[in-house]
């Protein structure tokens, strides 16, 4: 898959199932997420990419996904990486691979 295709594509969880899938390395940023001392989302200190394995890229480890239609989807893109942000009730997160 690549970035052109995901530019002009409406984003689903199909698409980052497929996006998953098809790409050759996958990194995962953390954005934020949801801290039940505070019981809301809070932003990330230190949001570095790290390679995770396609099995854990959903999930523990990678980016939730909540289901019934609320998750949200975003196409991102810097000089070097692109991919799809996930966000929701749970936090945020990108999964990049290398252009």
């Amino acid at each position: 898959m690549t970035a052109d295709i995901l530019r002009t594509k409406k984003i689903t969880a199909a698409t980052l199932k497929s996006f998953i899938k098809n790409v050759e390395t996958l990194f995962v940023e953390s954005v934020s997420s949801f801290d039940g001392m505070t019981d809301c989302v809070e932003s990330v200190e230190n949001r570095e990419l790290r390679q995770i394995s396609k099995d854990k890229a959903i999930g523990h480890g990678g980016v939730w996904m909540v289901g019934s239609s609320r998750d949200y989807f975003e196409f991102k893109e810097t000089e070097t990486h692109f991919g799809i942000e996930v966000y929701n009730s749970c936090g945020s997160g990108i999964l990049w691979t290398k252009k």
